[in-house]
């Protein structure tokens, strides 16, 4: 339909825009994508591509303030510790400090014997001179040769054609033979990445590829690997997993090639290129640590590699505490990591929301049940928890933070607080009453409510509401025959003190009759009451109760469970009688 005769719906009010849109052309206008019997939307990923980061090379390179040697050393060994195995270590003729970190790698044995360093050079036989110079000595290596290749940038920035591209790149790859075959004592790999892979002609990718592939003569225990990044995204992920699906089945010598990829995020959708380029054939994935990266960055192994955790499948590197890795990163990077950044931000577990928070809060203790069921500690049972996609404590973190209350939150996140951080478990009917003073407070505040600041609302409102009617002693029997009984006190009801007795079934309602004999009848509701449950060792207790046609809660805590349940309807009766 041509767009100027489309005539929008009637839900829908949207008329064309200022911005010159017309200026920018679609992809399919910039190059040809095979898609022919896509077999990639079937598959699945069933388990993690080789993750190699980036973060101390195209990362750095991104950087206001690059990473001198102390902060990529600090780097690298996080890296290792995490268990990433292959690792680019440097562009080591960009600057005398990447060589030098390079060479501090080597000569220091920083480098573990199952951990591969890559190195990265453009298509220079100078610059590839520099590269391998950095990196004598060690044991394995990948050198990692680029160059651009899509017309856009042979016309712009190289000048060159398909051929004289070619020439060039055959040239580079010829002397980083001659100079492996130099120290036939290390285990050197080649990688070729043409640059802008996802604008160049498929058909041209494909003859630089197999190419190198001949002339490294590529095996299955020496593989090349053919890495084709997405330099600047430029489609939706489907269109970039049709190329990659096209490489998987065209490349020559198949199972002597790694094929990787080494997507961009220019149209935030970085993640999803990289897994639909896994599920299209990829077998390895390049990217930072929480994206860093030219303009809006590479692709962020952190969500990659947790997105599989998440799905079951083993990500193969070890993100089980969380925190650390990111405040290294932010150290080394001098660059924070957003608060809602998926699995790492400060605040990606963190609920503020009402419904969000009574969901969790439910979640818990259905999880609990659940372990507690299947005879296996927490930490081994299913998880199955509204809106936490993965165990916060798996990464390390707490439950503290999971559940914060500020104006937005409901009843369900202020009793999970005062339950966790105060063993205060309130019944399900005085949870909204509560709740609403909390909204009042942080209405009022403008600000979020720490655990401690709930717990002092709590207090001032249930525990001590009030001294309108204050129990100076008493004492209580039961009667072994009847099983009635007896309460006997002293107490002040306004501004009259005296001695009375009530009698009852039980020892609140003999309470209750001893107040109506004091001229304060009081009808209760309800009375919730238990062992002691706190971090103190006491016990709380909680009653709902009516006095003169007004109704409300208040609560008690007491090394004696009884004791608490006469305080708590002593607070209620002073909130009723009181405008508190």
């Amino acid at each position: 339909m041509n767009a100027s005769s489309y005539t929008p719906p009637r839900w829908n009010p949207q008329r064309p825009g200022p911005m010159p849109h017309h200026r920018y052309r679609p992809f399919q206008d910039r190059v040809d994508v095979p898609a022919r019997d896509r077999s990639w939307p079937a598959a699945r990923i069933e388990r993690a591509p080789l993750w190699v980061p980036v973060d101390l090379r195209d990362g750095n390179q991104a950087l206001a303030e690059p990473m001198d040697t102390d902060r990529k050393r600090r780097f690298f060994d996080l890296l290792v510790r995490t268990g990433f195995k292959e690792i680019e270590v440097g562009y080591p003729s960009a600057s005398r400090t990447d060589f030098d970190f390079v060479r501090h790698l080597v000569t220091s044995g920083a480098v573990p014997d199952d951990v591969t360093p890559v190195v990265f050079t453009p298509a220079r036989r100078d610059l590839i001179d520099r590269t391998f110079d950095s990196i004598e000595d060690l044991e394995r290596a990948v050198v990692h040769l680029y160059i651009p290749t899509s017309p856009v940038w042979r016309d712009v920035v190289l000048g060159r054609d398909r051929g004289e591209v070619w020439r060039t790149v055959r040239d580079a790859a010829e002397h980083m033979a001659r100079r492996a075959d130099a120290v036939a004592s290390s285990y050197i790999r080649f990688q070729f990445a043409p640059e802008t892979f996802n604008l160049t002609e498929p058909d041209y990718v494909l003859e630089l590829c197999d190419g190198l592939t001949e002339l490294w003569d590529a095996s299955h225990d020496r593989p090349v690997t053919h890495n084709l990044p997405a330099t600047v995204e430029i489609a939706t992920p489907n269109v970039y997993a049709d190329q990659i699906e096209y490489m998987h089945r065209n490349l020559g010598r198949r199972d002597s090639v790694i094929l990787s990829v080494h997507p961009h995020n220019d149209r935030g959708t970085g993640v999803a290129c990289a897994e639909l380029a896994v599920l299209a054939g990829a077998q390895r994935v390049e990217g930072c640590l929480f994206g860093n990266g030219e303009r809006t960055g590479n692709v962020d192994l952190v969500t990659l590699a947790l997105n599989l955790y998440a799905q079951g499948v083993d990500p193969m590197v070890d993100f089980s505490d969380i925190d650390t890795v990111r405040e290294t990163v932010e150290r080394c990077n001098r660059m924070p990591v957003h608060p809602r950044h998926p699995y790492g931000g400060d605040l990606v577990f963190t609920a503020f929301s009402g419904t969000h928070q009574d969901a969790i809060s439910k979640g818990f203790d259905h999880h609990a049940r659940t372990a507690a069921e299947l005879g296996v500690p927490s930490s081994e049972a299913p998880w199955s928890v509204p809106y936490l996609p993965v165990d916060p404590a798996d990464l390390g973190r707490s439950y503290e933070a999971v559940i914060r209350v500020n104006s937005q939150s409901g009843k369900g996140g202020v009793a999970h607080l005062l339950r966790t951080n105060h063993g205060l478990d309130l019944p399900q009917r005085m949870r909204p009453d509560f709740a609403r003073r909390v909204q009042d407070a942080t209405d009022d505040s403008g600000r979020e409510a720490t655990p401690k600041e709930l717990y002092e609302l709590f207090r001032t409102a249930y525990l001590e509401p009030g001294d309108d009617v204050v129990l100076h002693a008493w004492t209580s029997e039961r009667d072994p025959a009847t099983g009635a009984h007896r309460f006997v006190c002293t107490l002040r009801a306004g501004d009259r003190t005296g001695d009375h007795e009530g009698t009852g079934d039980g020892l609140v309602a003999a309470f209750a009759d001893a107040l109506a004999g004091a001229g304060v009848p009081v009808e209760i509701l309800e009375l919730h009451g238990g062992p002691a449950s706190g971090p103190d060792g006491t016990a709380v207790a909680y009653a709902e109760c009516r006095v003169g046609g007004v109704t409300r809660w208040g609560a008690g805590r007491d090394a004696s469970a009884a004791a608490a349940s006469v305080q708590a309807v002593l607070a209620a009766v002073n909130r009723a009688t009181t405008t508190a």
